[in-house]
């Protein structure tokens, strides 16, 4: 008999806290639109959403009321695994950007392997903005550290643990593999250990072919076998990328967070459900099985929606 085959588990950044308004009028901008982005990234094949906030004028926020309304609304209208950042908005302590974990106890949400030099001034570059707070908002990040000291982390996996929310281990860099492995070691971390590989940030590590074989041959060798990953794809050429992860074990990541376009030559994707859509046709076309909700949530030991506190 055949071995089983291992489903691909599909997920969509809905927004992200990156991109402004006036670099694509698709990028969701309103919470109304965030949901409606989810759910039809649900009914293209997504088995999860992973979810930022953001306020009426489009600028990312944490503020609780929104998140409130976003996730909600989400789970009353499908079934889709809901994720939820934990990176907040800038200039916030980590006692405050994880308040969302006991305040909403989520499935699943991001947690960060390393601090890193997250900037994304570049953006900035002869680009015409819509609203004042978009340029201040990009330019700033050129004198911007993104803190996640061991003492945060440490923080960070026991407040997931108290809640029962799957960490996502965001890798931006090599050396947070070492980071992780320390908290391993310390007996913190609970199985299964997921990790979200993000390259392709200023002051991370790079994007290429070669850079995500040898992460992932490092994070085996380190970290062992039985790990699960995924790997943010970003850029106008996030497919490529996403599927390369799924042909080496791994599950795979679109949304309008990672990359604007639909297509290299400068199309724009006109919502989530677009990039789902075409990353699903790949995978089936190379005969995968993409994996629903409730697959997703027994293959990463998740605890259901119906523990979940929104």
């Amino acid at each position: 008999m055949p071995k089983k085959q291992r489903k691909i588990v599909i997920s969509a950044a809905i927004t992200g806290g990156v991109h402004t308004p006036s670099m694509s009028p698709y990028l969701p901008k309103t919470a109304e639109e965030i949901i409606q982005n989810a759910v039809d990234a649900h009914k293209a094949g997504a088995a999860i959403v992973h979810i930022h906030a953001r306020l009426e004028n489009g600028k990312p926020t944490a503020d609780y009321d929104t998140f409130e309304k976003i996730l909600s609304s989400i789970k009353k209208r499908c079934n889709v695994v809901v994720g939820i950042t934990t990176g907040g908005a800038q200039g916030m302590t980590v006692e405050e950007r994880f308040a969302v974990i006991p305040r909403f106890s989520p499935e699943i949400a991001s947690a960060n392997g390393g601090s890193i030099n997250f900037c994304f001034s570049r953006l900035a570059d002869d680009a015409e903005f819509q609203y004042d707070w978009e340029r201040p908002f990009i330019e700033r990040t050129y004198d911007n550290v993104f803190k996640n000291t061991f003492k945060d982390i440490e923080y960070c996996i026991n407040m997931m643990n108290s809640c029962d929310t799957l960490p996502e281990y965001e890798l931006f860099d090599y050396g947070q593999i070492a980071n992780l492995d320390y908290f391993i070691k310390k007996g913190i971390v609970r199985k299964p250990v997921y990790l979200q590989f993000v390259p392709g940030i200023m002051g991370g590590m790079p994007i290429s072919n070669e850079g995500l074989m040898f992460i992932i041959d490092q994070a085996k060798k380190t970290l062992g076998d039985d790990i699960q990953y995924c790997c943010v794809a970003p850029g106008r050429r996030m497919f490529r990328l996403a599927t390369l992860m799924a042909l080496n074990g791994g599950n795979v990541r679109v949304g309008l967070e990672d990359g604007l376009y639909l297509k290299p030559n400068g199309e724009l994707a006109q919502n989530n459900a677009a990039q789902v859509s075409k990353i699903k046709g790949i995978l089936e076309s190379l005969d995968y099985e993409i994996a629903t909700p409730d697959e997703a949530r027994e293959q990463l030991h998740l605890k259901g929606i119906d523990k979940v506190n929104y």
